[in-house]
């Protein structure tokens, strides 16, 4: 949860690098938030005018831009730009190529977008 919570805070960073677990420790608590929400939905059944419930389209438009972030830092990360976001626009082998960039391990580390998150910074000692 506290992965999920580290996207939320960095809601429009759209620099620097995320770690693989962040990206899917955010992409599992955004799935299971919406699911359950979909339930919460058809049981109060308060839907808007394109048939998607009320509290699903809230809490969808709310992580519209959280989940773009991430995922751009995410292919930063193994040092591909955030424009390959766009690939995804291709039928079938669009998202099959972004999701072999999401598993990949960080490239690097340090690439073009920033140090490699896996590393700690440690302070010298004074």
């Amino acid at each position: 949860m506290s992965w999920y919570i580290k996207v939320l805070k960095n809601y429009a960073v759209f620099s620097g690098r995320a770690r693989r677990k962040e990206y899917w420790m955010f992409v599992l608590f955004d799935f299971i938030f919406t699911v359950v929400l979909y339930i919460i939905d058809g049981f109060i059944a308060i839907y808007s005018n394109i048939d998607i419930g009320v509290l699903s389209l809230i809490y969808a438009l709310g992580t519209f831009i959280p989940a773009l972030a991430v995922a751009i830092r995410r292919l930063h990360d193994t040092n591909h730009s955030g424009w390959w976001y766009l690939i995804g626009l291709l039928p079938l082998t669009g998202w099959i190529i972004l999701l072999i960039f999401y598993v990949r391990d960080s490239d690097s580390t340090y690439n073009d977008y920033g140090p490699n998150p896996k590393e700690e910074v440690v302070a010298p000692a004074i």
